[in-house]
């Protein structure tokens, strides 16, 4: 009987630094299973990166077991939203803050994290797609929106999700004075102005942190959330912002949230955007959309 193949990528510097500890746990427990896994290291500024090996295997999987942070993840994804025959994702975390994984119910404990990972069952869920490149469960500009991936990662490694928030706070007076000029279409949207910050997200969290959403946020209905918050001009309108976002008041003359399926974004200027985590590029045109079911991962 021929046995499924499990490609197994293990990047030992994400995170908490604990990828890799389990390394023959996960293997044995796939051999178990009925795979034959195969285990390479993802190391970034190498050879060995998610793009120069997934391509090698296309056609050849069942399974692509990723153990690593929420941007390691994003990497692989992206690597098998090219592939003609698309296997079941499997997600180990061990990142900071595992904003994707808290969204789909799969846990930060290693052992429970591989349990699902080799005996859960796939669900598929809906990817976006920001001009070339795909993000899992955000795209962000603006404010903040540097924190989850210009955080020292070695700061990450010792403090956690405590390493955002001091960044973050370091942020607020820079803050204060930024402002990226923006028009933007979207379904039923028109608009246009100055803000501080726009994500369009497929979670109810970003770098540990509650966005103004739902915390039952749907990752399968094809629709992300698009949140905008316009510019304050001084600290009384920045305060009334945050208070806005803590109770999630629908009817904030500062805030802009709604489920869309897709997304136009453009300024004069070229905006830096986070996808994911990570440094997703500088555009001056950005098109966001959803891609309905486009991957399956195992969930409990």
């Amino acid at each position: 009987m021929k046995k499924k193949k499990a490609l197994v990528l293990i990047n030992k510097t994400s995170g908490t630094g604990k990828a890799g500890n389990d390394t023959l746990e996960i293997v044995t427990k796939l051999a178990e299973k009925g795979y034959e896994p195969v285990v390479f290291p993802i190391l970034p500024g190498s050879g060995l990166t998610s793009e120069t090996i997934i391509p090698e295997y296309d056609g050849m999987l069942d399974l692509i077991m990723c153990s690593g942070g929420d941007g390691t993840l994003n990497h692989v994804m992206n690597q098998v939203m090219l592939l003609k025959e698309k296997p079941v994702l499997a997600y180990v975390p061990s990142g900071s803050t595992n904003d994707f994984a808290k969204g789909l119910g799969i846990p930060s404990v290693r052992s429970k994290a591989i349990d699902i990972a080799v005996n859960g069952r796939p669900y598929t869920y809906d990817v976006g797609k920001m001009n070339d490149h795909y993000f899992n469960y955000v795209a962000a500009f603006g404010a903040f929106s540097k924190v989850s991936y210009a955080t020292d990662q070695e700061l990450k490694n010792v403090l956690g999700y405590a390493a955002y928030v001091l960044s973050a706070m370091a942020e607020i007076p820079q803050s204060l004075g930024y402002s990226c000029h923006m028009k933007i279409e979207a379904d039923g949207i028109m608009e246009e102005g100055d803000y501080i910050f726009g994500a369009v997200s497929n979670s109810a969290s970003v770098a540990g942190m509650t966005l103004f959403a739902d915390t039952d946020i749907k990752q399968d209905d094809g629709q992300m959330e698009l949140l905008l918050i316009r510019a304050p001009k001084n600290l009384a309108e920045f305060n009334a912002i945050i208070a806005a976002l803590a109770t999630k008041e629908p009817d904030n003359p500062y805030l802009t949230y709604k489920q869309v399926k897709k997304v136009k974004l453009s300024s004069e200027e070229t905006t830096e955007w986070t996808l994911d985590g990570e440094f997703g590029g500088s555009y001056k045109k950005t098109t966001i959309e959803v891609v309905n079911k486009a991957v399956s991962i195992m969930v409990k």
